[in-house]
């Protein structure tokens, strides 16, 4: 009886055993299972600025992970996007598609702009037909929440930034290989285009979105059929905001931010902050999510080398009267000082210039502004004391510079507008200073040339008196 009653037990341990295995078993494959939905972006190389958009990649999709959208991040990337990025981009849980570049007809095109010329390969996105809806995303976009209701949008949803022309920064669509092939069809036919990418060729294929309904998420869940505008929330254009120094979209959530404006000044970039404030807020997703390993040890090493070079030159004092004035001069003073006042110049635009380019352009601001600062002033404490110059008249500048940034960063204006005029204000009234300065610059080198030439170089009446007798 006790051999049976032992023998039950055991058989009913094995059975809950099994019991837990088929049920891990379900969850595993529950897991594993295929998502229908897609955040998707692309990558492509040839640019200048390759480098940046690919960290605005993945500081984008890591942003979503945190939001915690229920769809797949997949970057649609050209075979030639380097190993190690498409790597990095795997080891923050994306989906990396290798496609081939697609070639732009529209390249002889007068007004076409060659930063444009792989933008066409967005078009891919209507490949991914593993997924019931995508969602294609611009690099520079800023998401503010969750906006998975986008997958229940029809088969083309885009937001009208422009009155009459709709941004294909985030876009809806529904994959489709008969689309894509179609869109490949229009490419090889020439297909009207106003601009020569991406923006100007979905304008023209999808030519009546803007007679189309406003889009609504319905609450049940169900997706919608068709094409539909999306309300201005979900593609805020960043000068909205500096209107009136907040967000002001009454139509829609305010859930992302783009920023379409002039290349120079994306959010990534470490001088947008303050000059656009909006770029501060890129800089905290990338700091929350990605941070700046890349980036740091090349400031540290640049902080050094400004430290020494001030510390250099406040205890060699090098001198240009030492190194190339003790000597006789064969030319007229008069072209001297010229010259010097050329090379002067040059060297003092140099010591803002060249600090400013040498900075990791995605470092962020609160680290490149503090180095471009130490830059410019060990640079310009180079062209004292060679050039023998008073430093508060070279320093004018970088003073002028810190004052503006407090200008613009000040955080309590009532809106751009008064923002706007105190700059301007700022500007006008540092005008004269800064003109001052340089003015006095030329006038001590000019007296520099003359006591010099009168002391080491030109012969002079006296000398000669002096010397018969």
């Amino acid at each position: 009886m006790g051999w049976s009653a032992g023998l039950w037990w055991w058989l009913v341990a094995v059975a809950a055993a099994a019991a837990v295995g088929a049920a891990e078993g379900e969850v595993a494959v529950g897991a594993a299972a295929p998502r229908r939905h897609a955040y998707a972006a692309m990558m492509y190389m040839g640019t200048p600025r390759d480098y940046e958009f690919y960290v605005a990649t993945r500081v984008m999709m890591r942003s979503l992970g945190r939001l915690s959208a229920t769809a797949d991040r997949v970057v649609i990337a050209s075979l030639d996007v380097p190993p190690r990025w498409v790597q990095a981009l795997k080891d923050d849980g994306v989906k990396v598609v290798s496609v081939e570049n697609l070639k732009n007809p529209y390249e002889k095109q007068e007004n076409f702009n060659m930063r444009f010329k792989l933008t066409l390969n967005k078009l891919y996105a209507w490949s991914l037909v593993s997924y019931e809806r995508v969602v294609m995303l611009d690099s520079d976009n800023i998401f503010l929440q969750n906006t998975d209701e986008l997958f229940q949008c029809g088969q083309f949803c885009a937001v009208f930034i422009n009155p009459c022309i709709f941004h294909t920064g985030l876009f809806v669509l529904q994959p489709s290989m008969a689309v894509f092939k179609n869109m490949l069809r229009e490419l090889a036919v020439g297909r009207e285009n106003p601009d020569g990418a991406d923006q100007g060729f979905l304008a023209s294929y999808f030519l009546d979105l803007l007679d189309q309904p406003m889009f609504h998420p319905p609450t049940n869940g169900t997706k919608l059929e068709g094409t539909y505008r999306l309300p201005l929330g979900y593609q805020m254009d960043a000068s909205y905001y500096y209107l009136k120094l907040r967000w002001s979209i009454p139509c829609g959530p305010n859930s992302v931010i783009t920023f379409p404006s002039a290349p120079w000044f994306k959010p990534w970039y470490w001088w947008s902050w303050p000059v656009l404030p909006l770029g501060l807020s890129w800089h905290e997703q990338r700091r929350e999510n990605l941070g700046y390993s890349s980036e740091v040890p090349v400031v540290l090493i640049q902080a050094v080398l400004y430290i020494g070079v001030i510390a250099v030159t406040r205890l060699a004092r090098p001198s240009l009267s030492k190194m190339c004035y003790n000597r006789r001069m064969e030319k007229s003073t008069m072209f001297l000082l010229s010259l010097l006042r050329v090379v002067a110049a040059w060297s003092i635009l140099a010591a803002y210039i060249i600090p400013f380019f040498i900075i990791p352009r995605t470092v962020h601001p609160l680290l490149g502004w503090p180095l471009y600062l130490l830059g410019s002033f060990s640079l310009s404490s180079i062209v004292i004391n060679i050039f023998l110059l008073h430093p508060f008249s070279v320093l004018t500048t970088w003073f002028g510079i810190i004052g503006a940034l407090f200008v613009m960063s000040f955080p309590w204006y009532l809106n751009g507008v008064v923002r706007a005029l105190a700059v301007f204000a700022y500007a006008f009234c540092c005008a004269p200073l800064i003109w001052a300065s340089l003015v006095k610059t030329m006038s001590s080198l000019q007296v520099l040339v003359e006591r010099d030439a009168f002391r080491l170089g030109e012969p002079n009446q006296n000398a000669e008196f002096t010397k018969v007798y």
